[in-house]
């Protein structure tokens, strides 16, 4: 399904900066005449609407303004989780990720544009539950329910001493691990588990976190022209307002807009 790009972002005013077309580093997407996006569902990057069924979120909401500034349509190919956007870039299915984490072991495959987004990755914990902060959460028999591949599981895969991890093969399943009683807390970034506390009353989101999903659009390696146009998207995407309209659009809690990248 093509998602054209000036339509669709009436909700959203599209600054100057962001309708510039016809740049030589992106001449074979204007050849083709269209973008294809990766984009993992998950509630940080795009949710369906529960009363007029629409999709939403800041990262459709990125993918339509950056296929309105090259001048194309854009292509959504959405997955179960964000890691497996990489999976998808293995068998050549998109030309831009809008919605990854960056990770040094993601970096080995693609480049990251800097930052849009930042958003704190912590544990929401079962109703009666003595854990009160990350630390607590890291002893043997503690099930921690998480994304298979998604960064959650990276990290955690790297910090945890004691406690196993179970995965999910998508984001609102590693949720539901927990609600059916096969974890103990669940990993994912506060906005995610903010949304979700409420379908598991007694439940607690903890305050502190494990890490930090900087988040940030992806291309392939190989390609340093397309990177550099990605950069100068995002940059001027932030600075413009856009970002932080997409956030308050798609209704998303517990994020941050991430700083301005260093000038060289």
């Amino acid at each position: 399904m093509l998602l054209g790009g000036a339509t669709s972002l009436s909700a959203l005013a599209l600054p100057p900066a962001l309708r510039a077309q016809g740049d030589p580093r992106v001449a074979d997407l204007i050849k083709v005449g269209k973008v294809r996006a990766g984009i993992g569902l998950t509630p940080l990057a795009i949710s369906k609407d529960p009363q007029t069924g629409e999709m939403r979120g800041v990262a459709l909401d990125l993918g339509r303004a950056l296929a309105a500034k090259i001048g194309v349509e854009l292509q959504p190919v959405f997955y179960p989780r964000p890691g497996a956007v990489i999976e998808g870039l293995r068998a050549r299915e998109w030309d831009v990720a809008i919605s990854l984490g960056i990770d040094p072991n993601r970096a080995a495959e693609v480049d990251f544009s800097p930052p849009y987004m930042e958003v704190d990755l912590t544990y929401l914990v079962r109703p009666g539950s003595s854990i009160s902060s990350v630390a607590d959460a890291d002893r043997a028999g503690v099930r921690i329910a998480v994304p298979r591949g998604d960064l959650v599981d990276i990290l955690l895969s790297r910090q945890l001493k004691q406690a196993e991890l179970v995965r999910a093969d998508t984001v609102i399943g590693a949720f539901e691990l927990l609600r059916a009683g096969q974890a103990e807390i669940s990993a994912l970034p506060r906005p995610n588990l903010l949304q979700w506390s409420s379908q598991l009353p007694g439940s607690r989101v903890l305050p502190d976190r494990f890490g930090v999903n900087s988040v940030a659009i992806a291309v392939p390696k190989g390609q340093a022209g397309r990177a550099a146009y990605i950069t100068e998207f995002v940059e001027d995407a932030k600075a413009s307002g856009f970002v932080q309209r997409a956030i308050e659009r798609a209704g998303l809690r517990g994020v941050q807009i991430a700083a301005p990248a260093q000038r060289k």
